[in-house]
């Protein structure tokens, strides 16, 4: 059984992403405040469940929770400023989001929310000053395998989990030679064959390893 709280607060807010070892697509990042009250016997880390599961959790999380926000941070804004950055920058616009100001925040991982602010990007959401002064006045703490611990960490890792999956299916459309209706973006044998066959598209994420070294695009 997850546990419901971390921080005392009644306004506590989980947050988590998903998708960020991909070579295609966003990463995407969701953020929820879960009323004191809730529970659910299923709902767990988004990987320890199946992709039904996450379905079928996805609007019982949405109707309950006192307040969610979903986020897609695009490939040019990751290769710009990294994955980890554009990961923990994904969270950060999700708690700004938020119709209900948190007093707490709890992450999923080993790092700190507001380890980075107000990064000099060109692409992609600027945070203003009013923001950054926000975001570093609400108390945080990183949990390492939280999503596999607490409610509101689990509840985010399935709404970025199920509304990544639900993007990737839409641009398959787009480029189904790439199959990212099953591989999601991940670097399958399957997804790196076709790069190498095809070579890559807008959705691709140029700063990643996209093949290995002998099969290096040119």
């Amino acid at each position: 059984m997850l546990q419901k709280n971390f921080s005392g607060y009644l306004l506590e807010t989980g947050t988590d992403e998903a998708g960020r070892g991909c070579l295609a697509g966003p990463v995407t990042a969701a953020a929820v405040i879960l009323p004191a009250n809730f529970e659910n016997q299923i709902l767990n880390d988004s990987k320890q469940l199946s992709e039904k599961a996450r379905f079928l959790l996805r609007p019982i999380i949405e109707e309950q929770a006192i307040s969610f926000a979903v986020t897609h941070l695009l490939p040019d804004e990751i290769d710009e400023i990294n994955i980890l950055n554009a990961s923990m920058k994904g969270m950060q616009e999700c708690v700004l989001k938020l119709n209900t100001l948190p007093e707490f925040i709890i992450v999923d991982g080993n790092r700190s929310l507001n380890a980075k602010l107000g990064l000099k990007n060109t692409v992609g959401k600027q945070f203003s000053s009013t923001e950054i002064e926000l975001l570093k006045s609400i108390p945080n703490q990183s949990i390492i395998k939280g999503d596999a611990k607490f409610l509101s960490i689990a509840a985010a890792s399935v709404l970025a989990k199920t509304y990544r999956d639900e993007y990737m299916d839409k641009i398959h459309e787009e480029f189904p030679m790439y199959n990212w209706k099953k591989n999601k973006g991940y670097p399958t044998t399957e997804h790196r064959e076709a790069i190498k066959k095809y070579g890559t598209t807008k959705y691709h994420r140029m700063s990643f390893k996209l093949l290995p070294t002998q099969l290096e695009l040119f």
